[in-house]
């Protein structure tokens, strides 16, 4: 969760929002087809595979969530990086992104 609260909150940094999703998208396409993007996916996937095994979290389709965190993350940070009010909205995202996430959770933790 708190990975992915900071990516979205990298958003607020200049450098990033010029890259990532400026000229990154400007020249690369669309930021879901990066190769990276694949490796994200992987990782997340393994993490909700092992917190679903601990009983963390509920019994869910590992590679549907992990590819649906991973758009929902990357789309905060878009909309943080294009706002009008930046520290407004990066707040904003954050915090319903974590709520978001802590619906996975399962009822027995």
């Amino acid at each position: 969760m708190d990975e992915c609260a900071t990516y979205i909150e990298m958003a607020l940094e200049p450098e990033i929002q010029r890259i990532m999703f400026h000229d990154g998208p400007a020249v690369l396409g669309d930021i879901s087809q990066w190769p990276t993007t694949s490796g994200c996916i992987a990782a997340l996937k393994k993490s909700l595979g092992q917190l679903k095994q601990d009983g963390v979290i509920i019994d869910l389709d590992e590679e549907v969530t992990a590819r649906m965190i991973n758009g929902a993350s990357s789309n905060a940070a878009l909309w943080v990086a294009n706002s009008d009010n930046p520290e407004e909205t990066s707040k904003r995202a954050v915090q319903g992104f974590r709520t978001l996430l802590e619906g996975l959770r399962s009822k027995q933790v």
